[in-house]
């Protein structure tokens, strides 16, 4: 109990303070760059990295892979959760690898897929192509940041993960405020933010996990037992939290169709309903 009490304020503050930067984020996007053809593009494309944040940057990942890593070092010590991880890194890192490449590849298309109402507008689709090629690398990032924050969470290292999504809204602000007045087309300097912070939240955790003595090199190795069975349960924990976010999907898809500036509203309107409520989820958790 005495261990307990600390790591809860600990990781109870570092979500209060995400909440709070991710509220100011959003205050600040509103205020520089309001809701035009622009900030729809941008919502559109930020909607492919952010439903993966949520799937694996919010506990679900964790919570299927923390288990099958503590069976493994009390199985075969840290040699054993030393082969794990680097099979794990690599056949994750593999998969990530080919879907970014067929999404940079298709990201005209993929647009069309989220958001069909920019098909009759050719300037806003191919800028919205254009930000999900700057974001979509992000997708990889944070899934194997979250592989950083299971391993780091299973020796009670939380401090490191639970501010890792502080680091997102301060590379998303600074391109906002330094960058976008530098780009002929300002809205971009989003698109940057996004891919930094990818970076720095995978970037931040490493350090942590080599003092661990947990850092490996990747491998792709198909057959490791333990690889397939964290990937097994891997398969029903997403399915469950992709669910919720069907909505979020289906209103960006519905709202595509409505008059410029409508995604905007809608992205600035569903922040300020969840603000409130990541607010309270944080309190109960601390």
């Amino acid at each position: 109990m005495a261990r307990l009490i600390p790591s809860l304020t600990l990781v109870g503050g570092a979500t209060l303070l995400s909440r709070l930067l991710g509220f100011a984020r959003d205050l600040l996007i509103a205020r520089l760059f309001g809701a035009d053809a622009g900030t729809d593009a941008f919502f559109v494309a930020f909607k492919i990295p952010n439903l993966f944040r949520r799937l694996f940057g919010e506990g679900a990942f964790a919570s299927a892979l923390v288990p099958v890593l503590h069976q493994a070092e009390c199985q075969g010590g840290q040699a054993e959760l030393r082969r794990l991880l680097a099979s794990l890194s690599g056949l994750l890192g593999l998969g990530l690898a080919v879907l970014t490449l067929i999404g940079l590849l298709t990201a005209p298309v993929l647009i069309l897929v989220f958001a069909p109402g920019f098909a009759g507008q050719p300037e806003q689709q191919a800028l919205a192509a254009e930000l999900v090629r700057l974001t979509l690398p992000y997708v990889a990032f944070i899934v194997l940041a979250a592989l950083a924050g299971a391993v780091l969470n299973l020796h009670e290292r939380f401090g490191v993960p639970a501010f890792t999504p502080v680091l997102l809204n301060l590379a998303i602000i600074a391109s906002a405020l330094w960058l976008a007045p530098r780009l002929a087309e300002p809205i971009l300097a989003l698109g940057w933010g996004v891919l930094l912070g990818g970076w720095t939240q995978l970037a931040w955790q490493l350090p942590a996990v080599a003092r661990l003595g947990l850092l490996t090199r990747p491998r792709w190795e198909w057959r490791h037992p333990g690889a397939r069975t964290a990937l097994r349960r891997l398969g029903p924990v997403l399915f469950g939290v992709s669910v919720t976010q069907i909505n979020l999907l289906l209103d960006t898809f519905l709202a595509s169709f409505l008059a410029t500036g409508s995604i905007s509203w809608l992205y600035y309107s569903d922040r300020l309903v969840e603000f409130p409520l990541g607010i309270l989820g944080a309190a109960l958790g601390h």
